[in-house]
């Protein structure tokens, strides 16, 4: 492109910066989301995290980017799709050693879910999210504990589960096959501006 405009390769960057700053803003707020889901007669979101691996870097700074969950470096990002695997809305990024729960906690997921009136199914690194027993909004499997076991029942219940999250891989699948991501770095807000760009670009061609 600088080439064949007779301009500067930095000019070039700096266009394509601008472009997904611009895409970045258009990708739904998780309010926004959540009531567009609502309005279309939804009732329940999927609910999962992943984390975006990034070049590693070492130094003391660059602790808190690796995960021992996934033995690698990187960021972790929540996202939210629909029960066909359509993604909603994506997080800003954290560290690659933050818990989802805590990500969860701090985007206060549970709240907008009620204000909504919607519910969602997680997996178990979600179990603790919504305390509220009686009116529960986030559905979990259930763990088993030392010295007692799963019944036949709650085993039953986590596959039942499991199989209705599937979908929320095919999600993270399509964002994923973008080859721009190989090259993320340890930036966490240019790797937000981009995944949400990313996001909105996702929505495009799965709506074609």
């Amino acid at each position: 492109m600088a080439g064949g405009n007779d301009v500067s390769a930095s000019t070039v960057r700096r266009w394509l910066l601008k472009v997904i700053e611009l895409l970045a803003a258009r990708a739904p707020r998780l309010d926004r989301a959540l009531k567009k889901i609502a309005r279309k007669g939804g009732v329940v979101v999927l609910l999962d995290g992943t984390l975006e691996r990034t070049r590693r870097r070492t130094g003391n700074e660059n602790r808190p980017n690796y995960s021992g969950k996934h033995k690698a470096h990187g960021l972790l990002f929540l996202a939210l799709t629909d029960e066909q695997g359509n993604l909603l809305w994506i997080s800003a990024a954290k560290p690659g050693r933050s818990s989802e729960i805590t990500t969860a906690r701090h985007n206060k997921i549970t709240s907008h879910l009620r204000r909504a009136g919607l519910g969602a199914l997680a997996d178990l690194g979600f179990v603790g999210l919504d305390d509220d027993t009686d009116d529960p909004v986030i559905v979990t499997g259930r763990r088993a504990t030392r010295g007692k076991p799963l019944t036949t029942t709650q085993k039953e219940a986590n596959k039942l589960v499991s199989r209705e999250r599937a979908a929320n891989e095919h999600g993270f699948a399509d964002l994923k096959n973008w080859r721009i991501l190989t090259k993320v770095r340890m930036n966490a807000r240019h790797a937000t501006m981009l995944l949400r760009a990313l996001l909105v670009l996702t929505s495009v061609e799965v709506q074609r």
